[in-house]
């Protein structure tokens, strides 16, 4: 895609990664880049300097945690869950269903709205920032609640570790991300990952406790493999952006060498010294508070050290140690943001990891082609021979495909071929597939067994079994029965007889019809999947034919990669 004219959104891009992806990008003149940081003055600060120096480019600055609700982007972590509003709001929109309303409030959302970037560059070591949030420290908290004999549970603790839950987390965010850029026509999303270990394996001698590797350092992998695979299905997404992702696998360095005081989690380090005299003697027990006979030197930590950006700040040892050869070693921002450079440019560099899945994984095949047609021959014998409909299990799901598998069933039953179903006036398609309902004991026992229940054509009626898939569980027991509510229950899982249904199923396959008789009977070509001959109208209605077509054709749920 052609970068130049275009508007751009940088998330962080005032980090190591972000900072050289500006400057490269830049020379390609692209007509505004938004510049979004964790805080606003690094953002506004880059926006500066890259004004004057690109003064034909305009650079916007944003600022905010992406993962969060607007009102709540400009709060730390300490802040948002010491807040047991802000707490319980944050709870609510990762772990509850993704709603219109939520996306609405989302900072990230509201960004993609108002800019309407043509391409998105995310260099957000987004692992990091999910899984340091340490769902291990929240249970070590829990720990005392838990063990009490009284019973009595911490309910902000419990509340703060279910923020800690990683994988809700990082759904959400790509929910909202890949919904945000469908609604504003986002071109091309690439992304900077991370393998978590610097392309190191199990035995990773970098380490946050003694334990090796720790656990919060495998969340960190766990996380960006499930990030990567909700790329991957991102980008096999029909109408969504082009999908990438560059995943560094080294230590990433630098951004500056300097001689100062040195920052830990954004904070100075003090020094302190202890004296010969005042050694603690070393009993039976430790104690980590200790007795404190250290000297205050009212001074902080200063040396020479070089900037790795968000990665931190290394010592002279410490980078000669993890770039050594058999170690982490390392990548420059500058080479990574080359690659992300070409990658939007359509160049394939070899180093897109969504594009190496897509090569790599195994497809449908040939033989299994070949062998499904034996399949379905094999259990058309066997239904005839048991006479057994073998209709829907609710097994495979969703409900709504039991419910459409029926439902086609029926008006096969009562119609046979698809053409017949369009020519019954819908009164009586409803009365006739009411009155199968009716006489078929063993068809209507096998939909309510499996929690389908049937709506009958009164639009009141519901016959049904002990168990229902629709309304699901989340949605509570006692629940508002307006005519709102059954039209979604119908449409996501009741067999509906009403006659309004019938008008739809009509339309349906007066759709099919209709493209099937636009093909001309003279193209006998490979272009055509579903052809003339897949239908073949002249024959009994086929349930899993049209059940695929409504799945393809009105639920967007189309595969367009093999």
């Amino acid at each position: 895609m052609d970068i130049h004219n275009r508007d751009i959104l940088l998330l962080g891009g005032s980090g190591l990664v972000g900072s050289a992806i500006l400057q490269h990008i830049s020379t390609y003149n692209p007509r505004k880049v938004v510049i979004l940081s964790l805080l606003e003055e690094e953002s506004r600060e880059v926006c500066q300097e890259m004004s004057e120096a690109y003064p034909k480019i305009t650079y916007h600055p944003e600022w905010g945690n992406v993962f969060v609700r607007d009102e709540l982007k400009n709060l730390d972590r300490s802040e948002l869950l010491n807040n047991e509003i802000s707490r319980q709001k944050l709870l609510a929109d990762n772990l509850e269903a993704f709603t219109p309303e939520m996306l609405g409030h989302s900072f990230l959302h509201q960004v993609i709205s108002i800019h309407k970037p043509n391409i998105i560059i995310d260099s957000i070591n987004t692992s990091t920032a999910l899984a340091y949030q340490d769902v291990y420290q929240s249970y070590y908290q829990l720990q005392d609640s838990l063990k009490s004999k009284d019973q009595h549970i911490d309910r902000a603790q419990v509340e703060k570790m279910l923020t800690t839950l990683y994988i809700p987390q990082i759904i959400r965010h790509i929910q909202i991300l890949h919904t945000s850029m469908l609604k504003n026509k986002t071109s091309v999303y690439i992304k900077i990952g991370t393998t978590g270990t610097g392309g190191m394996g199990l035995n990773i001698p970098y380490t946050h406790s003694e334990e090796r590797p720790s656990r919060v350092l495998l969340s960190k992998s766990s996380l960006a493999g499930a990030h990567t695979m909700l790329l991957f299905l991102m980008g096999r997404t029909p109408g969504g952006p082009i999908c990438k992702e560059i995943k560094p696998a080294a230590a990433i360095a630098w951004k500056g060498i300097h001689y100062g005081e040195i920052k830990k989690r954004g904070q100075f380090i003090p020094l302190y010294d202890c004296t010969f005299e005042n050694a603690e003697t070393i009993n039976d027990l430790f104690s980590r508070v200790g007795e404190k006979k250290w000297d205050d030197l009212e001074e902080n930590l200063k040396s020479v050290y070089i900037d790795s950006g968000e990665n931190g700040t290394f010592s002279s040892g410490e980078f000669e140690t993890i770039t050594a050869v058999g170690q982490m070693e390392f990548v420059t921002p500058e080479e990574i943001a080359t690659n992300v450079i070409l990658e939007i440019l359509g160049d394939s560099t070899g180093h897109d990891i969504i594009n190496a899945l897509d090569n790599s994984i195994m497809g449908p095949t040939y033989r299994a082609g070949y062998m499904r047609h034996q399949a379905l021959s094999q259990m058309d014998n066997l239904k005839k021979k048991h006479a057994s409909d073998s209709v829907a299990f609710e097994i495979l799901g969703p409900p709504r495909l039991s419910k459409i598998l029926y439902e086609a069933h029926l008006l096969s039953k009562v119609c046979g071929d698809l053409k017949c179903v369009t020519v019954l006036d819908e009164t009586d398609l409803a009365e006739k597939v009411e009155t199968q309902i009716k006489n078929d004991q063993k068809l209507r026992s096998h939909a309510l067994s499996i929690g389908i229940p049937i709506l009958l054509k009164d639009g009141k009626s519901l016959l049904r079994g002990p168990v229902v898939k629709i309304p699901t569980s989340e949605e509570g027991h006692n629940l508002v029965a307006d005519i709102d509510n059954i039209n979604r229950w119908a449409n996501a899982g009741w067999i509906d007889l009403r006659q309004e249904n019938m008008v739809k199923w009509k339309k349906r396959m007066e759709n099919i019809l209709e493209w099937v008789q636009g093909l001309s009977e003279e193209d006998s070509s490979s272009r055509f999947t579903h052809g003339r001959q897949h239908w073949d109208l002249d024959q009994q209605l086929n349930i899993g034919k049209v059940a695929a077509w409504i799945f393809m054709h009105e639920d967007d749920g189309i595969r367009f990669k093999s």
